[in-house]
């Protein structure tokens, strides 16, 4: 009798066919739950997921206090100095248009101009149909920037730092991250399937020790950082990398996603600031949605890294290519932070000046050192949430960086200084937070008793 025939007999029939063919008592079937009645009903609905319950405490919490959620909210026209809010007009410290580009007349005509010659859409990823001019001429700028011998441009930034960690390592071998290190930089990783050690930010010593314990166990090793730290805004120690890099035979990727266009003299990113030559480092990761007004990100290294990214790295492969018209924009971008350097020069003055005057009015800025990214530390997301509400009713708007964004306790208001706003603008943002922080820590600690 073929295995595959059956004869319409059922699994207890079976059962005891075969152990009277072999002369055995007939087994017992122990009756199995089907599927059904395995999975509890809870189970398939979206409102029991952890992070759901989460965010409903936190709602019903601004709803007790009669705040409206501070995020998402929809700004009228352009989000420079000033922001427009269901007709109310904010002091704005809550965007990342660094130099002040966004809106450029000029950046405008770039994106007119490709509009009406490539359309809106790539249309196609770029491997197939997507592949336009003002990509070549965006990646060969951004490589020049660099003094790298290529470079290559995803749609999306978060993609960008996923795909390209997934691509160029597996289980084999092993990545070291920053604790403060992008969650798009930490996902690569664990798509990776690599192993992973985490060092307390900038923290070389701790980060060493790791190395000397682990970096033998493994093929290969990478250690990531962010130039700028988006969160803290300090700098990673990049000469103390690139000697550890040397030393244990690492690759070394950092995240420049808030440091190009905000540090060196000329805003070309940690190693201007360090005085580096950028070859030293192996990937470079950028975005294009902060400094370069458009979207997207890249990767900026040797051919061959690009190479590999152009026709394996998923987020690249399988995506629509970046729109052309956004291409010409962060394009014009970059042209523009070249040929003016007095924005690059007004933002690091705002930065300095920002976190001077933070000192003066006892606010703790934590680890910031007064590069475009300026954290005001409150401590508890209570105080905080209710700190920023003031804030927005005093219109000023910051918001509200809480847990799990970063640890309980350790909630802050992040402000985004620009080449755009004036000392007076800093001055009275920094005043009015000073004020409010007591009034705020006051209501957040009568809420909770």
């Amino acid at each position: 009798m073929s295995q595959e025939q059956n004869f319409g007999l059922s699994e207890k029939a079976k059962a005891n066919l075969l152990a009277k063919m072999r002369g055995q008592a007939a087994p017992k079937i122990k009756h199995e739950r089907s599927l059904e009645e395995q999975i509890s009903p809870d189970l398939l609905r979206f409102d029991t997921l952890p992070c759901y319950t989460q965010l409903k405490v936190q709602q019903a919490v601004a709803a007790k206090l009669g705040f409206p959620d501070p995020y998402y909210a929809c700004h009228s026209g352009l989000s420079q100095a000033h922001a427009t809010i269901l007709g109310k007009t904010y002091l704005n410290f809550s965007c990342y248009d660094y130099l002040g580009l966004n809106g450029d007349p000029r950046l405008l005509e770039a994106v007119s101009n490709a509009a009406k010659t490539y359309g809106i859409s790539a249309s196609a990823s770029r491997l197939t149909a997507g592949e336009r001019p003002p990509h070549h001429a965006l990646e060969a700028g951004l490589a020049e920037i660099y003094g790298t011998e290529d470079c290559l441009v995803f749609v999306s930034g978060h993609a960008t730092n996923v795909s390209t960690i997934e691509c160029l390592f597996g289980p084999q071998d092993v990545i070291f991250y920053d604790a403060l290190s992008h969650n798009s930089l930490i996902l690569g990783a664990q798509a990776a399937g690599s192993a992973r050690f985490c060092y307390p930010s900038n923290d070389t010593k701790a980060l060493r020790n790791l190395l000397i314990e682990h970096r033998k166990q493994f093929k290969r090793a990478l250690i990531v950082t962010e130039g700028l730290f988006g969160m803290d805004g300090c700098v990673c120690d990049l000469p103390e990398l690139l000697a550890l890099k040397q030393e244990f035979g690492c690759f070394l990727m950092v995240d420049e996603a808030h440091s190009l266009g905000v540090l060196g003299e000329h805003g070309f990113g940690v190693s201007e600031y360090f005085k580096i030559k950028p070859s030293q480092v192996d990937i470079w990761m950028g975005t294009l949605s902060k400094t370069f007004c458009g979207c997207g990100g890249f990767i900026a290294g040797s051919h061959v890294l690009i190479e590999i990214l152009k026709y394996f790295a998923p987020g690249f492969v399988y995506s629509v290519g970046l729109p052309p018209l956004l291409a010409a924009a962060s394009c014009k971008a970059l042209e523009i932070m070249q040929e003016e350097p007095w924005r690059v020069a007004k933002l690091q003055a705002n930065s300095r000046y920002m976190l001077e005057e933070a000192h003066k009015l006892g606010l703790d800025t934590g680890k910031a050192q007064g590069s475009a990214v300026i954290p005001v530390h409150v401590g508890d997301s209570l105080s905080c949430v209710i700190l920023a509400h003031m804030l927005r009713e005093a219109q000023i708007l910051v918001l509200p960086i809480i847990y799990p964004g970063v640890e309980e306790g350790k909630a802050r208001l992040r402000f985004f200084v620009s080449a755009t706003h004036t000392e007076e603008q800093i001055s009275l943002a920094l005043n009015k937070t000073q004020q409010l922080l007591p009034k705020a820590r006051a209501r957040a600690a009568d809420f909770s008793g």
